[in-house]
């Protein structure tokens, strides 16, 4: 069987409940023998400036050195199991960030962490991140609960 997907998107919060996802999008790289890549994004913070500050720019750089080393645990896995890996943090919004790097980089899948809509609850559970990603997106997402 050909591999069907070459370049798979995982966005990351380097939390647990990323596992699930994590342990999925690596089968299916494995299985493909697909590059991966393990996006982070640190949500900015308005200001109401166009660039921020130096103290909520020291911010984004400690954030960002703490996440260097989560990252490079992630990513190791999959160095290990022969694929080819890139780990990337960038400092934005999220869905702008999710949305804007699939298409350049050639990304035919992204494997993410969502969580269960509660019907009694629609208009605070429905607009997540992970359904946004799902609809802006051209490639097919896979959404892990």
């Amino acid at each position: 069987m050909l591999p069907r997907f070459h370049h798979i998107l995982i966005p990351v919060d380097a939390v647990p409940k990323d596992n699930a996802a994590i342990d999925i999008a690596f089968e299916l790289a494995v299985e493909n023998k697909a590059r991966v890549s393990l996006l982070h994004v640190i949500q900015t913070i308005s200001t109401g400036e166009d660039s921020p500050d130096h103290e909520t720019q020291q911010f984004y750089d400690r954030v960002q050195q703490r996440l260097e080393v989560d990252m490079e645990r992630l990513s190791q896995r999959f160095a290990d199991a022969k694929l080819a890996v890139d780990a990337r943090i960038r400092v934005g919004d999220r869905l702008e960030e999710i949305v804007g790097f699939a298409e350049p980089h050639g990304v035919d899948l992204i494997v993410m962490s969502s969580h269960r809509i509660d019907p009694n609850r629609l208009a605070e559970t429905w607009g997540t991140l992970s359904y946004k990603v799902s609809v802006l997106c051209e490639c097919p997402i896979l959404l892990v609960k």
